[in-house]
């Protein structure tokens, strides 16, 4: 399994930019997958379904389970947030995994740059910065994509990864 980040402020583009990957990557027969990093609380869970009632109830995990999909819910209930390492393990074996947020994590990474965020770059402090996507040019050795092209975002991600030969 190959892992790239997506890295970037919230705001910048990073889901839309990888709504557009994924299927170039599909389309090339490669199997890809998604870890998603949020900031905030965030719940997947609806009030009144069974789950949400167990898990408020105290489980500590719930699996639904369908004949279209699984989702596996884990409280922290005060525990420390897991790094990516640890969510690694419950990824099924796929050829690409992208990694949206995880902006610390040592894996390579796009930044995806819009200067109206009004936030700084992340490649000056972040060697695992490998290439930009921006809505502007930046002063920078670093490869850089326009956010609109996909076509070689898509091309770069496979050669850093090994999967170009797809």
């Amino acid at each position: 399994m190959k892992i790239f980040g997506i890295a970037g402020f919230s705001g910048s583009g990073k889901t839309t930019l990888i709504e557009k990957l994924i299927p170039q990557f599909t389309a090339r027969g490669i199997r890809v997958s998604l870890v998603k990093h949020a900031h905030h609380t965030f719940d997947v869970d609806q009030p009144g379904k069974d789950s949400y009632r167990h898990r408020h109830a105290g489980c500590n995990e719930v699996l639904v389970t369908s004949s279209r999909r699984w989702v596996l819910m884990h409280e922290l209930r005060g525990a420390p947030e897991p790094a990516l390492r640890d969510h690694l393990q419950h990824i099924a074996p796929c050829d690409l995994l992208l990694v949206e947020g995880f902006k610390r994590e040592p894996i390579p990474k796009l930044e995806v740059y819009r200067a109206a965020v009004g936030e700084p770059n992340l490649f000056p402090h972040d060697p695992d910065i490998v290439a930009v996507a921006s809505d502007a040019h930046l002063d920078t050795q670093l490869p850089q994509f326009d956010l609109n092209d996909t076509t070689a975002i898509t091309g770069f991600i496979l050669l850093q990864t090994g999967l170009n030969a797809r």
